[in-house]
């Protein structure tokens, strides 16, 4: 992933995000609960770098802040996409022909559900929180990667070798997990890493709704809702946040390629060399047999 430009960009964008969030669990420049009323909509200056917001906070540090919601939002939402996905994509290629088609038929329904209108739905019952935004994208995104994985997970469970495993004494378990998930991981890995982007999107547009991350918990979306009233006087105030988002969003598209490029054997040839001196006996070896 290194030797690629845009693997190299992917990667450094996220080891920032990475050290910002940790950071900011022990440091800010500011306290979040600091104020200051003389102080509003203050431009970037040496004591507030990417200046004040309307309360006078310190707007890097809520963004520092925020890093951490929204990676913790990005880390739930891939690993309940992931888990309900590959649940779905298993009952999608089951030798159980009644389950694979319902399952098939389920997934065409439910994928026609807006992401926005389920957590419009689970906030009755929850309120604006983090789950909400969790449960909506990780439903949402997990029958994407279901539907988009389905073909090269049904390739795989019909090939002979699978149907070797299974004449063999294979379950139906080890035969998906060691079979079918490696031919699928390439895909799955392109997938999730454009449901990640696609988090930090939802996140700041069902902030900005008001049944995203609650009021008082520091999120770029929360940053973005509580100053894009103001862009036409304070454009600088959505400028940071939104700049925020448009990096990450772009790393984890490009962070996507590359590892699906690094996980495929037909794209990376390295996965394919094998070594000259493999099932060979080394040189001088006279007790090899002939």
């Amino acid at each position: 992933m290194w030797s690629h430009t845009e693997g190299r960009f992917a990667l450094i964008v996220m080891a920032v995000w990475l050290a910002v969030s940790l950071i900011s669990l022990i440091w800010t420049p500011y306290s979040l609960l600091a104020t200051d009323g003389y102080h509003v909509w203050a431009k970037p200056s040496a004591a507030h770098i990417l200046g004040t917001d309307g309360t006078g906070a310190d707007v890097l540090s809520w963004l520092m802040a925020g890093s951490r919601t929204n990676l913790l939002i990005v880390i739930l939402t891939i690993a309940c996409a992931a888990a309900f996905g590959l649940l779905l994509v298993a009952a999608m290629v089951s030798r159980h022909s009644a389950l694979a088609g319902a399952s098939v038929v389920a997934v065409d329904a439910l994928i026609s559900i807006p992401t926005v209108l389920l957590a419009l739905i689970l906030a009755v019952p929850l309120g604006a929180s983090i789950m909400v935004i969790v449960v909506a994208c990780g439903f949402g995104y997990g029958l994407n990667l279901a539907r988009v994985a389905r073909p090269q997970a049904l390739l795989a469970a019909r090939s002979a070798y699978v149907e070797a495993a299974l004449w063999s004494g294979a379950s139906s378990l080890r035969v998906f997990v060691g079979h079918v998930l490696p031919n699928i991981m390439p895909v799955m890995l392109v997938q999730l890493s454009l449901s990640a982007g696609t988090a930090v999107l939802a996140e700041s547009g069902l902030t900005y709704l008001g049944i995203g991350v609650p009021s008082g918990v520091p999120s770029w979306g929360h940053s973005l809702a509580t100053s894009v009233k103001f862009i036409n006087v304070y454009p600088l105030t959505v400028l940071w946040p939104g700049l925020i988002v448009t990096v990450v969003v772009i790393a984890l598209n490009l962070l996507g390629d590359a590892l699906g490029d690094a996980a495929d054997p037909l794209a990376n040839t390295q996965l394919r060399v094998v070594s000259k001196r493999a099932g060979t006996n080394p040189a001088g070896d006279k007790g090899s047999a002939a």
